[in-house]
């Protein structure tokens, strides 16, 4: 498994940031390879991908949610991965987001990509989109502010 890490700051106050993030039907805007997500619940997500030709889908569990501070979340079924998007306040209009992703390479391609740093890049590209994304917009396109705690083991 494969953990890549990736911040970008954006020219957003922090609440602005975190909630976009929370609109994870936009993500397509942004994220290379994501083509629908589709929100099925406050914590399950189904998610539609294209990389390298391959259509994959999968749902995903958000397993711990605090305003302002932490999304993390699992995939549930089809590709292994996991992952955490902080939110760190760096004055009053501008936010570092940082995105930690546990990826499993599946297939031959995907291994290939792994070891090329494939992955890595386009996940700083897409932080960078992200980037755009909402300082282009200067406004969330919504936002959901529920908690979700950590289960206990």
């Amino acid at each position: 498994m494969s953990t890549i890490t990736k911040a970008v700051d954006v020219d957003v106050p922090l609440p602005v940031a975190y909630n976009q993030w929370t609109q994870f039907e936009d993500f397509p805007h942004f994220m290379e390879g994501v083509e629908q997500v589709q929100q099925l619940g406050p914590t399950r997500t189904h998610w539609r991908t294209k990389i390298a030709g391959a259509t994959r889908e999968f749902d995903a569990e958000i397993t711990e949610q605090h305003p302002d501070e932490r999304i993390a979340w699992h995939s549930v079924e089809g590709p292994r991965q996991a992952g955490v998007v902080t939110f760190h306040r760096i004055d009053p209009s501008h936010t570092r987001v940082t995105l930690q992703m546990d990826i499993e390479p599946e297939g031959a391609v995907e291994k290939i990509g792994d070891a090329l740093n494939v992955v890595d890049r386009r996940i700083q590209g897409d932080m960078n989109r992200f980037k755009e994304f909402i300082e282009s917009r200067e406004i969330p396109t919504g936002g959901w502010r529920g908690d979700v705690d950590r289960p206990t083991p």
